[in-house]
């Protein structure tokens, strides 16, 4: 499932980001242009780390913003971005980000298979050091094939 959802059009590698928020508009951006969610929902990504924290700094280095379904998403998606310069959240134990995964769900349930695959992918240190020195987006493409 996390082969279909990460194509070479919701990828981008060394990406500038001038801090936390440049980086989830940048990973919102892709989503909306994959046409799965609207703009209130990259809005709604950046307000759930003002009002909730840098809780979505999930691991070292690696942050997965997301928002509720209702704040405009139209169908499961995510983003991948890695950044040129890693940036801040927040998060005292995991910052600074270098990986950013935007996750757009439309339920509760329907994305928790990406999200195990997707777990797989994060606990493995070679792939993870793979993603980090990626080239092109089908080096990451690479990686995602089971």
């Amino acid at each position: 499932m996390l082969e279909a959802l990460l194509t070479k059009n919701t990828i981008r590698l060394h990406v500038r980001a001038k801090n936390w928020e440049d980086a989830i508009r940048k990973g919102g951006a892709l989503l909306q242009e994959s046409g799965a969610v609207e703009q209130s929902y990259v809005e709604a990504m950046i307000c759930a780390v003002q009002d909730l924290g840098p809780y979505m700094v999930i691991a070292p280095g690696i942050a997965m913003p997301h928002a509720k379904a209702e704040a405009g998403v139209k169908h499961l998606a995510m983003s991948l971005l890695t950044l040129e310069s890693p940036v801040e959240f927040g998060n005292h134990d995991n910052d600074p980000v270098w990986l950013v995964l935007c996750l757009a769900a439309v339920d509760h349930t329907t994305h928790l298979q990406a999200m195990s695959e997707m777990a797989m992918l994060l606990s493995d240190a070679e792939k993870m050091n793979q993603i980090k020195a990626a080239k092109c987006r089908e080096d990451v493409l690479s990686l995602l094939k089971v």
